[in-house]
């Protein structure tokens, strides 16, 4: 985004003409469409798609400048990656606050909120770090809680309550 509309929207927000719970996303060369619970949906060149929970603040980029988004930095509130191993040459990756998960060809959430982010797995493997840190790796049906802190990251097998209530908010069933 450039600066331009980054101050335009910053001064919209804070008069009241943009509420504060918008989707502020970049689409980077990708298709957008939204479902009747305000949740987007990207489909991006590369088999990149990306589906977001009303009110989630996040960027996409095309870092390698190839037409196909390659990261995604979250702010706040979920998303759901899939990338198609196949069809995306490079990998993938989620900055948040406190983490960064990275994949070639799979699907996972990523949650930003209450100062942690939490990242799970739904199909293939991701790695998640701190930004200074040692990854673990994920699995399907894994994920790990991530804090601002220095303990070591603890990878779980989430309990199905917990998967269904994040896929939802992502207009996802269980898999």
């Amino acid at each position: 985004m450039n600066m331009t509309f980054l101050k335009l929207f910053a001064a919209a927000l804070v008069a009241g003409l943009i509420p504060h719970d918008a989707a502020l996303a970049q689409s980077a060369g990708c298709a957008i469409s939204r479902d009747a619970g305000a949740r987007q949906t990207l489909s991006c060149p590369g088999g990149v798609k990306v589906t977001a929970e009303a009110g989630a603040s996040f960027q996409l980029s095309d870092r390698n400048r190839d037409g196909s988004p390659d990261s995604a930095s979250v702010r706040r509130k979920a998303i759901l990656v899939d990338v198609d191993g196949s069809q995306h040459a490079g990998g993938f990756q989620v900055v948040t606050p406190q983490a960064i998960a990275a994949v070639r060809g799979t699907q996972w959430a990523v949650d930003v909120a209450g100062g942690k982010t939490s990242v799970f797995v739904v199909r293939g493997s991701v790695a998640v770090r701190r930004p200074a840190g040692e990854p673990v790796v994920l699995s399907s049906g894994e994920g790990v809680d991530v804090s601002s802190g220095t303990e070591p990251l603890v990878v779980r097998r989430w309990p199905a309550p917990r998967v269904a209530a994040l896929l939802a908010r992502l207009g996802q069933q269980m898999p």
